[in-house]
């Protein structure tokens, strides 16, 4: 596994070997199956089934079209974004690092992150109902609970990309199977579904729910995500071995936004099949949905919603965290542990859904949802268009640039969303400058004036930039330069951190191997029995006894063996402790035992090593034992 941490998402990066050639046939299809699965679920996550639910019961299947045109638009956007990861090696958040100044950077990260929020905002939400409606919990506790996903998210990956791709799918084949259920009990008119297909103007109403499908559907956070998630991949570098993966990852990309798509519709046809067509028009909430299903498709289409919502929020909301940790990494190069990136980001979304529900309560849940949706809509066009420029880029993307016919499509989409965006967005305005309130406005037009202005200077920077990109990379490192000043260093007072067990003689070991004639050794055991951690040093248990016992026996020992020894016995806080008595002795290098805590252990048995290691300015050698 490659642990270069200029890589996109370094801990999984290439670890799923596509060139062995134990790999033949359908085998090294499989290898390359996966990434598409990851992304599709952004595509049906509860903010999709608010938009859906909300389009199928106010306009019946004339919204069907949307939903297959935003299908359309995504199959070619991910496209592009699995192509720039592919042949590249970059993901977006890191090319446009390296395109955009740092200011133009900084903003792009900040929407990126709202974008983040907003769909992890969709996210809770879409659990908490979930669980809400299986066991009745107040929704206010439901969203409290969903903070504690950080955990499996750790736990997943620790297990690896592969089993973290089975378990999505998994959640995905849940969520497909619940609704083919709802649809065959719905039994929908065919000719009917079938009309909803062709297009058709739509109204201020109808547009206000049609961006928030697209938004729900093409999500920025997705394009950031498959550009990094193909790199997962190791593959043969030469033009055949690229052409290739481009191809299997295509069958990747159409098989899993399809089913997303088969998804999204599914809602929003039962939505138009029970309550639209019965005269319920007013049911665009997920709760009135489930709360009025038993009446038209019996008591066990409710459970089947509910499961459904909680196995989308739950996939959903572990994509959206990889997501973030790329676009953190990308544009900022701030590489932080994951459930620390995990925790900032649900409370992100936790807090303004507990403000909006204790303030305005659970009733108002509905439209927030649908806000998130609109939000992420108007983050498109600025990860779209870096994206398109980078993919027609011959210089860096050679013969695998995009073509004439698909970088025509791809302005089409990105023109046609920007559009929509922009008369959303006047369509909301109006009534804001009609009213007799100044600050809306001021805030209203300074927002204007920062999107629009950013969408034309990333429209027409690659033709007016004269800045050369090459020498722009991304450095996480100094250049190379000729190393002219190796000075070996002499460590003549080393601290060794010992936990009394068969692990002393390896640390010991190391320690005496980084030493010299003149090193002189300094033992240090922390005793942490109940008796010590109240006494401290006037602790005379048995356990403090022994442990003076034993220093003096390794002290003795290692004298025998001519180094040069003393011993250090300490109360109390393990890392504290370990500090002081290091930098009392004025040691220069420290030498420490890791057992291999990870995670949930972690919080348990303590984090000596890190918390040790940041208190020190010397060299800390960590032994695995």
């Amino acid at each position: 596994m490659n642990k270069n941490k200029d890589l996109s998402l370094s801990e999984v990066h290439e670890s799923v070997d596509t060139t062995t050639k134990k790999r033949t046939g359908w085998r090294r299809i499989f290898a390359f199956l996966g990434p598409a699965y990851l992304v599709s679920v952004g595509y049906m996550d509860p903010g999709n089934w608010a938009t859906d639910l909300a389009g199928g019961s106010k306009f019946g299947y004339t919204l069907i079209w949307v939903l297959l045109m935003s299908n359309l638009m995504a199959l070619l956007l991910q496209g592009l974004s699995a192509r720039l990861g592919i042949v590249r090696g970059r993901d977006l958040a890191q090319a446009n690092r390296e395109a955009y100044p740092r200011l133009v950077n900084f903003i792009l990260y900040i929407f990126a992150e709202i974008a983040i929020a907003a769909c992890d905002l969709a996210e809770v939400l879409g659990m908490a109902i979930g669980i809400q409606l299986l066991t009745g919990l107040p929704l206010v506790w439901g969203v409290s609970i969903t903070v504690l996903d950080t955990f499996l998210l750790l736990y997943l990956q620790r297990l690896g990309m592969r089993k973290m791709e089975a378990f999505i799918i998994t959640l995905v084949a849940i969520v497909a199977v619940c609704f083919l259920i709802e649809i065959i009990l719905a039994k929908p008119a065919l000719g009917e579904v079938a009309k909803g297909l062709i297009p058709h103007g739509l109204s201020k109403e109808a547009l206000y729910i049609a961006i928030g499908i697209i938004g729900a559907t093409v999500m920025p956070h997705n394009l950031y995500l498959h550009s990094a998630l193909v790199q997962t991949r190791k593959i043969d570098r030469t033009d055949a071995g690229i052409k290739q993966a481009l191809k299997f990852n295509r069958i990747d990309s159409t098989i899993a936004l399809n089913l997303a798509f088969f998804v999204n519709a599914a809602i929003l046809i039962m939505a138009a099949t029970v309550f639209y067509k019965s005269g319920n028009s007013d049911v665009a909430e997920i709760k009135d949905a489930h709360r009025l299903l038993p009446d038209f498709l019996g008591n066990a289409a409710p459970v089947l919603f509910a499961v459904a919502l909680i196995a989308a929020g739950q996939s959903s909301t572990i994509t959206g965290t990889l997501a973030g940790q790329i676009i953190m990494e990308g544009y900022l190069s701030l590489r932080i542990n994951p459930w620390v990136r995990r925790l900032i980001t649900r409370l992100l979304a936790i807090i303004p859904a507990l403000i909006v529900i204790i303030i305005y309560g659970e009733e108002n849940i509905g439209a927030l949802l649908i806000f998130s949706q609109v939000i992420l809509s108007l983050q498109l066009g600025f990860a779209i268009i870096p994206l398109i420029h980078f993919v027609s880029d011959k210089k860096k993307m050679g013969n695998f640039s995009i073509n004439l016919i698909t970088r025509i499509a791809a302005w089409a989409i990105a023109t046609v969303l920007i559009s929509l965006n922009i008369k959303m967005l006047i369509d909301e305005a109006i009534p804001v400058f009609t009213a007799p309130a100044f600050f809306p406005k001021i805030i209203l037009i300074a927002f204007g004036l920062l999107f629009v202005s950013l969408l034309i200077y990333i429209v027409f920077h690659p033709f007016i930039s004269k800045k050369q990109e090459d020498t722009k990379a991304i450095q996480m490192h100094p250049d190379i330069h000729e190393l002219k000043n190796l000075e070996v260093p002499v460590f003549n007072k080393i601290a060794i951190a010992l936990d009394f067990s068969d692990n002393d003689e390896k640390l010991l070991a190391f320690a005496i191997g980084q030493g010299n004639a003149n090193t002189h050794y300094y033992m240090v055991h922390i005793v942490e029995s109940a008796s010590a951690k109240m006494l401290g040093q006037e602790s005379d248990d048995f356990e403090t006894r022994k442990d003076k016992e034993r220093m003096d026996s390794y002290v003795m020992q290692l004298q025998k063996l001519e180094l040069a020894s003393e011993g250090f016995i300490g109360f109390r806080n393990r890392a504290k402790e370990i500090v002081r008595i290091v930098k009392e002795v004025d040691a220069d290098m420290l030498v420490v035992g890791a057992h291999g805590h990870t995670g949930l252990k972690d919080f348990i048995y303590g984090e000596t090593v890190n918390s040790v290691r940041h208190e020190l300015k010397i060299p800390v050698l960590v032994v695995n034992i």
